[in-house]
């Protein structure tokens, strides 16, 4: 036996160093003394010591049989020469890295589903500050509205990506407020339809944001983001084990921001903080904690306003009230828990809860107006609300590789529940009467196209958001439950499929109690006799899922699916029975490539989504009306239909270049209405969109040892095309049946077009990093909008400047 001790040349031990036998290859690392016990045979042996860091040393040490042979300590020297940094990047292409959103350990490029991966590298290299700048990366995702400036709602394929669409860390995510892209290791998307494993979500797809990871290793960072109209934004990141443990591992990230806006009186302020932890039970368990914090104080904008359906140009104009604000606090909290079984079978159990509470008090939205009869003027109310949300999830996927006869198979099996608490109270003014639809009296009277014109004001009015009274107390809770299986068959190397079912159950019931105003003005809800509404919904349904893919060779892929998903309506047929869900179809065909050995990934896809029942009303005029036992009879006849072409193109570092680039075109409209005309598009959804990222890194070209070997440099462009707003036209009244008196009194409103182009450069020197960002290089002005409200204009020119210090 050899035993001994390691040291630093400051004396303290050293652990986990490497101390083996030359001869017969045999060794151990140090424990957390810096001793070390070796087993040998008799004789002469040669010691080799080695650490990353440290100096590798050679001993001879003579060993006697039945003796243990005890070495002086050992003094290991600081390498001088060992490399200051080293970088490890990704090397796997976008078809070769699996997305944790699709729970199955398959490459993309066997998936007969479009996905694309954003890493941290690129989020970072082009200063993703908000969600919307890293939509250049991803084709076919874009901004649909930003309603009251306080989130950004994202579409693709036509369909919304609610909060059901939206996740983080696998947990669904509630996209009312806008989330932090500082925290984030890597971007998500699964495009088309995902019901089979996530139950009701929208057809167009979903959208993971995955957070940075605890670490062994120690390191961090901390920043400071300063920018145009008053912004800045110091950032922590900090992570490591805990003291000297080997099984238990932290990261916390921290981040406040503050700013003005290049929007008249509108302001910001968040505080957001992501604590995690990493718990490796044992070698084949870990367990990773994650919490999240956010608090989101902003003046609710709901834009520049319009007239008769047009936008009056502008991209500073405030038409809300002083002392409008919008509070938003958001907390949760993910515990993953997997276990890999084997070499070919793993268990992953998730479970979430998250807390959202936002109270808001704001001026009315400026809604256009079908006739111009009051020349800009504009009369504005006070409206006040509270919601509160409480989410619970549970989660459990068992997914495993096995064979039978030719058949390889790869299996997920997995079954989930959730569950949202919803309370919302709405106010109104005091002398309204107790009905759903009271309103709000005026609280005074501005012109949209000169504020500083004096107007005569309302004789009663509102003097405050302290004259509101609370008016209805909404309880909601929702309940869901389904069952999944999904098979990946290998039928050959060239040929799989994937198959799979999910049976989904949603219970969603609701309570609406009515305030006595007049009694319990600022109190808990006060139902009186006949002021209590129930709501009762159930609702479930069988997602499938069958998709080819052929691979001709290895690295080029051409696939087919069809899958469907659902959507639960809220309405109720001529017998006063609830509506069962919408069932939506949607087909796929593309390819996906990697070119130059990996060096390129291009993928083309192309969808067709079809909702061939859709729910849609029964008019007056039909027959059957006269036999309906509710007032407002609803069927499912109703179609809309989306079908587009997508490309995505991305690229490995290759001679410090790396680009990004995509492509998508997309026509989502009616193809059978009984109020709409057919053929008619939906609104938000943009026939094209265009991206463009390409950087290059220096210091492939001139090397380690020039000024040039840490400086960065590339631009981004991002474009937005023909994109309606506004409200669709109607060819009949719904109310009667009959065709519109007038045949203006619904008007779509024309987006313009648009080209964001950014440019970005980033130096960096040992462990200190400066990047600078110039946005809207051509202060290109276009809206995000809302139906015919929420006319809120894109930033202009701008310019940001983020230095950081690596720990």
């Amino acid at each position: 036996m050899i035993v001994g001790k390691l040291v630093g040349t400051d004396g303290a031990p050293l652990e986990n160093i490497s101390v083996s036998l030359k001869k017969a290859g045999t060794g151990v690392n140090t424990e957390a003394d810096g001793s070390f016990k070796l087993r040998a045979e008799a004789g002469v042996q040669l010691l080799h010591i080695s650490g990353l860091g440290y100096v590798t040393q050679e001993t001879s040490v003579e060993v006697v049989a039945g003796k243990t042979t005890t070495l002086p300590t050992t003094t290991l020297r600081i390498n001088e020469h060992e490399l200051a940094e080293v970088k490890i990047m990704e090397q796997r292409s976008l078809n070769q890295r699996p997305a944790s959103i699709s729970k199955m350990p398959i490459a993309p490029l066997d998936l007969p589903q479009a996905a694309v991966t954003i890493d941290r590298q690129v989020l970072e290299q082009q200063q993703v500050l908000r969600l919307s700048d890293a939509l250049a990366n991803i084709s076919g995702l874009y901004v649909t509205s930003t309603t009251g400036g306080t989130q950004e709602e994202l579409g693709s394929r036509g369909f919304a990506y609610g909060s059901n669409n939206t996740f983080k860390n696998g947990v669904r995510f509630n996209n009312g407020v806008m989330p932090e892209a500082s925290s984030l290791e890597r971007m998500e998307v699964l495009k088309g339809s995902t019901a089979i494993l996530y139950g009701n979500v929208a057809a167009g797809g979903v959208l993971n944001l995955v957070t940075k990871k605890p670490q062994f290793e120690r390191g961090g960072s901390v920043g400071l983001r300063v920018g145009s109209f008053g912004f800045w934004k110091p950032t922590v990141d900090v992570y490591g084990a805990v003291g000297n443990s080997q099984k238990v591992a932290f990261r916390i990230n921290a981040t406040a921001e503050k700013a003005n806006s290049f929007r008249d009186k509108v302001e910001s302020d968040r505080v957001y903080v992501n604590p995690s932890l990493l718990f490796e039970l044992t070698p084949n368990t870990t367990l990773v904690l994650e919490g999240d914090y956010l608090r989101d104080n902003r003046t609710p904008d709901y834009g520049i306003g319009a007239i008769d359906y047009q936008i009056q140009e502008s991209r500073t104009r405030f038409l809300n009230v002083d002392g409008a604000n919008n509070a938003t606090n958001q907390t949760s909290t993910t515990a993953t828990l997997t276990n890999r079984l084997n070499d070919n079978w793993q268990i992953r159990g998730v479970a979430g809860f998250q807390r959202y509470a936002n109270a808001q008090r704001s001026a009315s939205r400026p809604v256009a107006s079908a006739v111009p009869a009051t020349y800009g003027n504009l009369t504005r109310g006070l409206q006040r609300s509270e919601t509160n949300e409480n989410y619970y999830l549970a989660q459990f996927d068992l997914t495993g590789k096995f064979r039978t006869g030719f058949l390889d198979h790869t299996l997920l099996l997995g079954a989930d529940a959730d569950q949202y608490q919803t309370t919302a109270i709405a106010y109104t003014n005091p002398d309204s009467k107790l009905t759903a639809n009271a309103a709000n009296t005026a609280f005074d009277i501005i012109n949209i196209l000169d504020p500083n014109k004096v107007i005569a004001q309302p004789k009663e009015r509102l003097t405050g958001f302290q004259d509101l009274v609370r008016n209805t107390y909404t309880k909601g809770n929702t309940r869901r439950a389904g069952f999944y299986v999904q098979d990946l068959l290998s039928v050959t190397e060239k040929i799989k499929v994937l198959a799979g079912l999910r049976w989904s159950y949603q219970e969603t019931p609701s309570d609406v109690y009515y305030y006595n105003t007049f009694v319990n003005r600022n109190t808990k809800p006060a139902p009186v006799a006949g002021t209590l509404v129930n709501n009762r919904r159930y609702d479930n349904a069988f997602s499938p899922r069958l998709g080819v893919v052929f691979q001709p060779v290895k690295t080029t892929a051409l696939f087919a699916s069809y899958s469907n998903s659902f959507t639960p309506n809220t309405g109720f047929d001529l017998e006063g029975k609830s509506l069962a869900p919408s069932l939506i179809d949607q087909y796929e065909v593309g390819i996906k490539n990697d070119l130059f050995k990996g060096a390129l990934s291009a993928n083309i896809t192309a969808y067709r989504i079809v909702n061939s029942n859709q729910s849609q009303s029964i008019l007056p005029t039909d027959p059957r009306f006269g036999t309906s036992r509710t007032p407002s009879p609803q069927e499912l006849a109703g179609q809309v239909t989306s079908k587009g072409v997508e490309v995505d193109v991305q690229s490995k570092p290759v001679n410090g270049w790396s680009v990004i680039t995509g492509y998508s075109y997309n026509n989502t409209a009616y193809t059978n209405s009984n109020i709409y005309e057919n053929g008619s598009r939906l609104r938000y959804n943009p026939a094209h969109t265009a991206n463009l990222s390409l950087f290059y890194n220096f210091s492939s070209t001139f090397g380690n040892n020039t000024f040039l070997r840490g400086l960065s440099a590339g631009f981004t462009t991002y474009y937005v095309g023909d994109k309606l707003a506004g409200r669709n036209p109607r060819l009949l009244d719904p109310a009667t049946g009959l065709a519109w008196k007038t045949a203006d009194a619904n008007k779509f409103i024309t987006i313009p077009n648009y080209t964001q182009f950014d440019a970005s450069l980033g130096y960096s020197y040992e462990r200190v990093s400066l990047r600078v960002k110039l946005a809207n290089i051509l202060n290109e002005l276009s809206y995000n909008m809302h139906d015919d409200n929420s006319v809120n204009p894109i930033a202009p020119r701008n310019f940001s400047a983020t230095a950081s210090y690596r720990l």
